[in-house]
């Protein structure tokens, strides 16, 4: 896989930076998400007025859309100390309650990727969510002895990009869960000119919104593109975005009016071209693209799943009439048939 991808969604070398700099500090710097803004602030407010913790929370949704933004929000809102740390990271019992005995009451605890904790790690953090209270073995053997500690009352955020994996113990002992949904070209294009303004460049609204068409729904690519769209035309241009010169960076960069790059089209052509359009197995999609399986169906395949121009069927996947028209190609009589009858959709296949 490229891990040089201008449309990854995943964090790259540069963006931590990047997004600490854009990052907002309250619900009302908050753009998009307007239900969850709206649901969150009432938490908020009520948890104030009583003088205490919030509720444990859970973000899930796809990497990018600002599940650690609104983390950070909730803890500045709050008045509190936030603490971040990921799943893989905490790979003891021990690691975590040392995390867990070193909260003041009311702190924030954030947990990316929660869905990556291992069971033993978990059963620990049963009794911290639900009783605040930390349950420790001493000593070995017959000699060994249970003590519980208490622990102030604090608030767990969990974020992830596949709740499906969270164990069910542990979904449930989230009171508030959010689902983060992708963005709109106009929420796309608000986010792209608060961080212009920060990063102080100079931009028309139309080169604006050529920017945020082709970011897939995602602030952390819409800010991606506007540093590499910045670059190219403080370099071919006056150092103003226009909407020809935002055409031209990004087209440079391989990236299309609907946010494809190279890797995405040559998916869809390796469908097209080699296998008439399909249905086509992953696994034989991998070897014809040289490209892992694994890495397909989660890194490549949700985008095109969203424009609808591949279709997953008990066979194999499927190009639809949509892909056909993007690239301007004339659809065969078979195919056209073939996906008006897909029905029914295989995860595994």
């Amino acid at each position: 896989m490229d891990s040089d991808r201008l449309v990854m969604t995943g964090l790259q070398h540069g963006d931590e930076e990047i997004e600490t700099s854009l990052r907002p500090k309250t619900l009302r710097e908050y753009i998009g998400q307007m239900k969850v803004k709206e649901s969150l602030g009432i938490y908020i407010k009520a948890a104030l007025k009583r003088r205490d913790a919030l509720d444990h929370i859970l973000l899930y949704g796809p990497p990018g859309l600002g599940k650690t933004t609104l983390a950070c929000i909730v803890a500045s809102e709050m008045g509190q100390n936030i603490r971040i740390t990921s799943g893989p990271a905490i790979e003891r019992p021990g690691d975590l309650a040392s995390i867990l005995t070193n909260l003041s009451h009311g702190d924030i605890l954030f947990i990316d990727e929660i869905h990556r904790l291992s069971r033993s790690v978990e059963e620990v953090l049963y009794p911290a969510m639900e009783d605040y209270a930390l349950d420790l073995m001493i000593g070995k053997g017959p000699t060994a002895r249970s003590m519980r500690l208490d622990l102030p009352k604090f608030t767990l955020i969990g974020a992830t990009t596949r709740a499906g994996q969270l164990s069910a113990p542990l979904r449930d002992r989230f009171g508030i869960t959010f689902r983060l949904e992708m963005y709109s070209p106009q929420e796309l294009a608000s986010i792209v000119l608060r961080s212009a303004g920060i990063l102080g460049m100079q931009a028309d609204e139309e080169g604006i919104m050529e920017i945020a068409r082709r970011s897939r729904g995602t602030p952390r690519i819409a800010n991606r593109m506007l540093k590499r769209v910045r670059d190219y035309a403080q370099v071919k241009a006056d150092g103003h975005i226009s909407k020809d010169i935002a055409h031209q960076g990004l087209d440079m960069l391989d990236v299309d009016e609907l946010g494809l790059d190279r890797v995405d089209r040559a998916v869809l052509m390796t469908m097209i071209e080699k296998f008439g359009g399909g249905p086509v197995g992953l696994d034989t999609l991998a070897a014809s693209t040289g490209e892992d399986a694994i890495t397909i169906e989660d890194v490549y395949e949700p985008y095109l799943l969203q424009l609808g121009f591949i279709q997953r069927t008990p066979r194999g996947r499927v190009a639809t009439s949509f892909a056909y028209q993007h690239f301007r190609i004339q659809m065969p009589e078979k195919n056209e048939a073939g996906t008006q009858q897909v029905d029914f959709f295989s995860e595994n296949t």
